[in-house]
């Protein structure tokens, strides 16, 4: 079984989906309720294939809060059965199936009162830690809270106003890179023979002659062929697209999905003194400032969105928004100088109901799984942490009384680079001696590939400059950058750049000093002529340079103007059109 993904499997598998054998699954969606339902499916045994429009996790499940967590608001509206499920989900990620990826963070939460709120967060998170607890295992996956009083919580947290608290309660949970945690879904979903095929747009369902959907033609946007993939399911994962493409069902049943904006910012770790993150309620939403690497993450906003989905933007306002409410506790206050980067994504809001015509199972106050025409299934809402739940539920709905006999079994399935992590960490020493490395680059490795390390050792041993860093972006070896081309299906530099790094807001304007070397790397790999090189980094300097003009500007229409002054690299089709197979 293969974990390779590169553009030349990408096109055969492509040529396999659409052959005369077709597919049981065929998803619609590449951010991560889409990676993990072709996981749950192809674990089943049935002959899956998952298609993405633009990059993998090019939406919303590479803009999130990047945390792995069971939702302490939940707690506050009563519904201790999400929580529990959300909290199972976090410790077995941690625990057995992504213990890589997925690493424990503590979060103060700050106290005003010294007797009623104490009392009253305290037990909320008491319960929170009850309900973890309570999930059939032997051992806790992380600590327990605890109180702090005003001495030590100056001495987690320094920068804390001495006036914004009298003390905090200390409480755990999880943060992932949600851009590679998609991507190991793919990859450990193609090892067990998933085909896969980002910039691939659905642009119709085919349907039977009494309106079932029977599969869908989709576009190669790279190369403008469609291919005709006949499919037994089809579900469609595509979040704040969700209407979009159930509208290719030529039915006027299915969910309701509204969009809601979150942005994010980034400033540099030195610019707060903490070890632990905050928690801090506002009058819109949960703030956060998360511990992260060599900075700091400031999240989120709340904001309804009503305008094409595809390039949402931080505004001056968002940004604004985001630094009074983190000065009001802070003691150092930030600037705008201080913002490194920043990122905007659209959470998919469910709808109460359906729309008529639809049979659904609402198996989850955050999400509902619904079929608006025979043949296909839709599944949307709930949040990063529950994938693997909303994935087994879709598919469950997709087979209906199959189910039973092909039970989902990725509660035990331990995603790519998890297996031997414990023997591939006892050699950090020895490795980090051998290629100059210090013990902060050997815990990034194995944070973002796990045993999977030893696939990048291979390339080093051939070619050993790749053990160096790069030389702008230096947390970054020249190795992942190569394996990104190899392993990893890159298509564009601006994948690199965006999700399989995070250089697009983890340094100043967008990595853009890094970008030819890292261009020269995947142009090695993968064949790139020097025009090709001029056009992949002009087209992401264009990119960087409208983001940065939006985020200047005051309203979304604004910004969303500006934005569009970067032209896609690989363009959207128009959807509909013929059914037959152009290839």
């Amino acid at each position: 079984m293969r974990s390779t993904l590169t553009p030349e499997s990408r096109l055969a598998d492509l040529e396999s989906m659409s052959n005369e054998h077709g597919l049981d699954v065929l998803v619609i969606g590449g951010g991560v309720t889409g990676a993990g339902v072709a996981l749950d499916a192809v674990t089943r045994g049935l002959r899956t294939g998952i298609v993405e429009a633009q990059d993998w996790a090019s939406g919303t499940s590479s803009r999130s809060s990047k945390l792995v967590h069971g939702g302490l608001r939940y707690l506050q509206m009563l519904d201790f059965h999400l929580v529990h499920e959300a909290l199972t989900e976090r410790d077995l990620l941690i625990t057995e199936l992504a213990p890589h990826l997925v690493e424990p963070v503590s979060f103060l939460y700050p106290l005003e009162n010294r007797v009623w709120e104490r009392a009253y967060v305290g037990a909320g998170v008491a319960l929170y830690d009850t309900l973890a607890s309570v999930n059939g295992r032997r051992r806790r996956a992380l600590p327990i809270h605890r109180h702090l009083s005003r001495t030590a919580m100056s001495k987690h947290f320094p920068d804390l106003r001495h006036d914004a608290a009298i003390g905090a309660i200390r409480y755990w949970d999880a943060s992932v890179d949600d851009a590679r945690l998609v991507l190991t879904l793919v990859r450990t979903a193609a090892s067990y023979g998933a085909l896969t095929a980002n910039r691939t747009q659905v642009v119709s369902l085919t349907h039977s002659s009494v309106g079932a959907v029977t599969g869908a033609v989709v576009q190669d946007l790279e190369t403008g062929t469609r291919y005709t993939i006949k499919a037994r399911h089809v579900i469609n994962a595509t979040g704040v697209w969700t209407e979009e493409t159930e509208s290719l069902a030529q039915s006027d049943g299915g969910l309701q999905v509204l969009a809601s904006k979150g942005i994010h910012v980034v400033v540099p770790r030195e610019a707060i003194r903490g070890d632990v993150g905050l928690i801090l309620q506002t009058e819109k939403s949960v703030l956060f400032v998360i511990p992260w690497s060599r900075y700091w993450i400031i999240g989120t906003t709340d904001t309804p969105y009503d305008f094409d989905p595809t390039h949402p933007v931080a505004t001056r306002a968002d940004i604004d928004y985001l630094l009074d409410h983190a000065n009001s506790v802070l003691a150092k206050p930030l600037t705008r100088d201080d913002v490194v980067g920043t990122w905007a994504g659209l959470r998919p809001l469910l709808q109460p109901g359906t729309k008529d015509g639809t049979s659904s199972a609402k198996v989850s106050r955050e999400h509902t799984v619904a079929s608006p025409a025979p043949g296909m299934t839709v599944v949307a809402g709930g949040k990063l942490t529950t994938y693997r739940v909303m994935a087994k539920d879709a598919v469950d709905f997709a087979l209906g009384a199959r189910a039973s006999a092909l039970p989902s079994i990725t509660d035990r399935i331990p995603l790519w680079g998890a297996e031997g992590l414990k023997a591939v960490k006892r050699q950090g020493p020895a490795l980090s001696a051998r290629y100059g490395w210090t013990r902060a680059t050997f815990d990034h490795l194995t944070h973002r590939y796990g045993s999977g390390l030893s696939q990048l050792l291979d390339a080093v041993s051939a070619q050993e400059d790749l053990a160096r860093p790069l030389e702008h972006a230096p947390a970054y070896l020249r190795a992942e950058i190569h394996f990104a081309a190899t392993h990893e299906q890159v298509m564009h530099l601006e994948d690199v750049m965006m999700h399989r790094t995070r250089l697009v807001y983890e340094v100043p304007n967008g990595g853009l000093a890094a970008a030819p070397e890292i261009a020269a790397i995947v142009a090695a790999v993968q064949g790139w002529d020097d025009d090709r090189v001029e056009r992949e980094i002009a087209s992401y300097r264009s990119r960087v340079e409208a983001d940065a003009a939006a985020a200047r500007e005051p309203s979304d229409q604004e910004a969303i103007a500006a934005r569009a002054s970067a032209p896609d690299i690989s363009p959207m089709a128009a959807l509909g059109g013929s059914e037959a197979n152009d290839h």
